[in-house]
C-alpha cells in the first residue's frame, strides 16, 4: 500500500487554501465565466478572510451555513470563508425545488443560507427554527441581505480551533449513501486535506499540477466538484475556469480561449464532446493534457472513441460522498493505461472484497515492478466480491444518523455496496452495484425519496422505484405504481405522476417511465424487493 508524501494530518482546510494565496499571490486562482470576473490568489485570500469574518460576526464555531448556488467564485469563497470561521457549509443542488431545500436546511440546522434571488424567489423558507439569515449573491430577494454585506471589512476576531483537523467538520454534503433519504455526510478537514492530495500525485501524470488550468462544469456543490476540481486546483496555486453548467458550444470555446489543460468530466459530457469533436466542433488546438472521468460507470467504447476523436488520453476514477470522494484512480502512462478500469487504490487505502460466501480478503497488495501479483497473495477464486475500503479519507459517519453509519461504517471498514473485480494486475473494476441508490448521469437519486412523494398523490395506493441501466446516463428512475380502488391506471395518468413528482423535486429525479401493477413485491418485513420488480424490466 502506497502512503501519502505530502503531510495532512492536523492540516485545516482553509489554511492549505490560504497558504497557496500567500505563494501564488499573483497567480490567477479562479475565473468565473458566469460574470467575467477574474480573481488572483491574493484577492481570493482577502474575500476569503473577510466573509469569514462576518460569519464568525453572525453565529458561533459549529454552525451550518448552507450554499445554495450555481458554480460561481461566491460559491467557493462562502465555502472556504465557513471553515475559516469554524462554522460548517452544506452545499445544495442549485436545482432543488422548496420541498428539498426545506428539507436539508431543516435537517441539517443552518443558521445561515447563502443564495441568488431567483433561485429563492418563490420559496417558503418560513418556520425553520434555526435559520437567522438570508445573504443572496447577484439578485434581490425579500427577506435577504445582500451577499456584499459580507464583504466589508470588520474587525471581528476569527475564533480559533476547538478540536483537532481529523475531528472538526469542513462539509456537510448530502448523499443517499447505500439506501434511504438523504444524509449529511460529515467530512472533516482531514478527510478533504488528505483525499486532495492523494488525488494529487506529484510522480503520475494523471494528476493535478501546479500551472494547470482547469474547466470546471461540474457543480461544486457535488463532491466531484468540490474536493477532486475546486480543492486540489486552489492547493496548488492553479487556475479554475467556472461555468456555470455545462454547455458543449460554450466547453469549445473556454477549452481555446483559456488554454485549458485539464479537463474533469462524467460519460454524458464525454459523449457530448465527442459528437462535438465529430462535427468538428472541438478545437484540434488545444492545449488538453488528459481528461478525467468520474461520478458514473464508463463504457469502455467511449473514452477510446473519445481519445481517437480529441488525441486526450482519458484516466477514469471512482469514489464516493462518503470517501471525500476519490478511492481509486487510473493511469494514463504507457504501459499502465487502461481507461476501462478505475485504475488502482490511492495512497493510504485499503480494500477487501466481501465474496458470496462471506469470506473477507484483503486485495490492497501493490502489484511488483513485472506487473504480477506474486504467488501467495493472489487467490483467483477471491477476484470478485462487494467492495470494502478504509483510509484518511473516509467520512466520520452520517449527520444525526447512527443507525445508517454503523451499517455503511463496519470495524472501520466502509461497506460500499459496490462488486468489484481486480486482476492480476491490481486493477478494479466495478462490475455491479448492490445498494439501492439510482446514479443518473453521476447524481444520486434515492428510491425513498422519490417513492415518498409518489405516495403523497391522492390515487396512489404503493410503489416502487428503481433503476434501469441506460447507456447514456448511466440509469434511469422507473416507478412501479399500484393505484387506490382497483384502478387500472392510462398513460394520461403516468404523465401526471411524472409531473407531480417534477413539481416537488428537482427534475432528474422524475420518473422516466410508470408502469402501474397490481402490487410492490415485498418481504415479510416490508422492504421492496427491488431485485423482483428488476425482472419485470
Amino acid at each position: 500500500m502506497r502512503t501519502l508524501s505530502h503531510p495532512y494530518r492536523n492540516v485545516f482546510l482553509h489554511d492549505a487554501v490560504l497558504d497557496a494565496c500567500s505563494r501564488f499571490p499573483s497567480n490567477t486562482a479562479i475565473i468565473d465565466t458566469s460574470n467575467d470576473r477574474r480573481l488572483t490568489y491574493a484577492e481570493y485570500g482577502d474575500l476569503v478572510s473577510r466573509i469569514a469574518r462576518n460569519f464568525a460576526a453572525l453565529t458561533r464555531p459549529g454552525s451550518v451555513i448552507a450554499i445554495y448556488l450555481a458554480n460561481s467564485w461566491e460559491f467557493a469563497a462562502a465555502c472556504h470563508a465557513a471553515t475559516l470561521a469554524q462554522c460548517i457549509p452544506t452545499p445544495l443542488n442549485p436545482s432543488y425545488r422548496e420541498r428539498e431545500v426545506r428539507y436539508q436546511l431543516e435537517n441539517s440546522g443552518a443558521a445561515i443560507l447563502i443564495s441568488d434571488g431567483p433561485l429563492i424567489k418563490d420559496m417558503d423558507l418560513a418556520g425553520l427554527p434555526a435559520l437567522q439569515r438570508i445573504f443572496t449573491t447577484r439578485q434581490h430577494a425579500a427577506g435577504a441581505a445582500p451577499f456584499d454585506d459580507l464583504l466589508k471589512p470588520t474587525s471581528h476576531p476569527l475564533p480559533a480551533p476547538g478540536q483537532p483537523a481529523s475531528a472538526t467538520l469542513a462539509a456537510l454534503p448530502y448523499s443517499s449513501g447505500t439506501t434511504g433519504l438523504p444524509k449529511g455526510v460529515m467530512l472533516s478537514h482531514e478527510n478533504l486535506v488528505a483525499n486532495a492530495y492523494q488525488f494529487i500525485r506529484p510522480t503520475e501524470l494523471a494528476s493535478p499540477r501546479a500551472g494547470e488550468i482547469t474547466l470546471c462544469f461540474l457543480p461544486l456543490y457535488h463532491i466531484y466538484g468540490l474536493n477532486v476540481i475546486l480543492n486540489p486546483s486552489l492547493f496548488l496555486g492553479a487556475t479554475l475556469v467556472l461555468m456555470p453548467r455545462f454547455d458543449v458550444d460554450r466547453a469549445c470555446d473556454l477549452i481555446t480561449r483559456e488554454s485549458i489543460t485539464w479537463l474533469p468530466m462524467v460519460p454524458p459530457v464525454m459523449n457530448a464532446l465527442s459528437h462535438a469533436a465529430e462535427a468538428g466542433k472541438f478545437p484540434r488546438d488545444h492545449h488538453v493534457r488528459y481528461a478525467k472521468s468520474g461520478a458514473a460507470p464508463l463504457a469502455p467504447e467511449l473514452p477510446r472513441r473519445f481519445t481517437e476523436l480529441t488525441a486526450i488520453k482519458v484516466a477514469q476514477g471512482y469514489g464516493m460522498t462518503e470517501a471525500s470522494p476519490v478511492t481509486h484512480v487510473g493511469f494514463i502512462e504507457p504501459g499502465r493505461y487502461r481507461p476501462d478500469t478505475i485504475g488502482h487504490p490511492v495512497a493510504e487505502t485499503r480494500c477487501k472484497l466481501r465474496c458470496d460466501d462471506g469470506a473477507e480478503v484483503d486485495v490492497t497488495s501493490p502489484a511488483p515492478p513485472n506487473g504480477k501479483l506474486e504467488t501467495g497473495d493472489w487467490k483467483p477464486q477471491f477476484a470478485e466480491g462487494e467492495l470494502l475500503m478504509r483510509g484518511p479519507q473516509f467520512m466520520l459517519g452520517y449527520w444525526n444518523a447512527p443507525e445508517a453509519t454503523a451499517a455503511a461504517l463496519r470495524n472501520g471498514w466502509y461497506h460500499s455496496g459496490d462488486v468489484a473485480r481486480v486482476d492480476s494486475g491490481g486493477f478494479f473494476q466495478i462490475v455491479d452495484r448492490r445498494k439501492e441508490m439510482i446514479k443518473y448521469n453521476g447524481f444520486p437519486i434515492a428510491p425513498a425519496e422519490v417513492e415518498a412523494c409518489l405516495l403523497e398523490h391522492p390515487q396512489v395506493r404503493d410503489v416502487g422505484v428503481i433503476g434501469r441501466p441506460d447507456p447514456s446516463t448511466g440509469e434511469l428512475p422507473i416507478a412501479f405504481v399500484v393505484l387506490r380502488d382497483g384502478d387500472l391506471g392510462s398513460p394520461k395518468l403516468a404523465g401526471e405522476l411524472g409531473a407531480w413528482v417534477s413539481d416537488r423535486l428537482t427534475k432528474y429525479k422524475q420518473p422516466q417511465e410508470v408502469r402501474f401493477v397490481a402490487s410492490i413485491p415485498r418481504n415479510p418485513s416490508g422492504k421492496i424487493l427491488r431485485r423482483d420488480l428488476r425482472s419485470l424490466l
